[in-house]
């Protein structure tokens, strides 16, 4: 396995869903070197949420707890007036992946947790650099990178880079092999799925070399 590329949002319930997967598949390869692309799933959103957005989400999130077995909390929906911007959530991650490539998938997996299982409002600054800290960051030097134009430019041009890949859902994940992306998974699978498809791919790309 050379690199993997991973395209998700923190604040994608699927994505959070598939966080165990993920990190087994990491266990087994601990060679392994991630890339991760923040997808943006809604970002820029300025509308408070509805009753019928949050129903919506309810939806969505009781299937990724049956499937995954994760738990969640509906803390945050029902705060008033919370608008579900996705954003400041990927800048976030964005700015932990600048601090150091190691510590974006960290992060990343601590901001689903804080959302999903905690309740916390991820898209408040103040709560992102809490969560930075409690990850071994310091909170103040992180909240005034997340806060600079060069975390708001580098975010874009993470969203721009998963609209040319056509990346159309998340959580995705693709293995790079020289200069070629391969699709593993497009959506929530098992680590035994995720096994079974790249050693398909392995097979292919190693075939096509004799």
């Amino acid at each position: 396995m050379s690199r993997l590329v991973y395209v998700g949002d923190p604040m994608c319930s699927w994505c959070y869903g598939f966080g165990p997967q993920l990190s087994a598949l990491l266990a087994a390869h601990p060679s392994a070197v991630i890339e991760i692309v923040a997808g943006g799933l809604r970002p820029y959103n300025t509308n408070p949420i509805t009753d019928e957005f949050r129903d919506m989400l309810r939806g969505h999130w009781k299937s990724v707890e049956r499937m995954s077995g994760l738990p969640f909390s509906e803390a945050a929906l029902q705060a008033e007036g919370f608008i579900y911007d996705t954003e400041p959530a990927c800048r976030a991650v964005v700015t932990a992946r600048a601090h150091s490539a190691e510590r974006a998938l960290p992060y990343f997996q601590a901001v689903q947790a804080a959302f999903y299982r905690d309740g916390r409002d991820v898209t408040r600054g103040e709560v992102l650099a809490d969560i930075a800290s409690e990850n071994g960051m310091v909170r103040e030097t992180f909240l005034a990178a997340w806060r600079s134009e060069v975390a708001r430019d580098a975010v874009r041009n993470d969203f721009a880079a998963t609209q040319k890949l056509g990346v159309s859902g998340f959580p995705t994940l693709a293995v790079r092999k020289a200069d070629s992306l391969f699709l593993v998974a497009s959506g929530f699978c098992t680590v035994a799925v995720l096994e079974e498809r790249l050693a398909a791919i392995e097979a292919r790309t190693t075939e096509g070399k004799q």
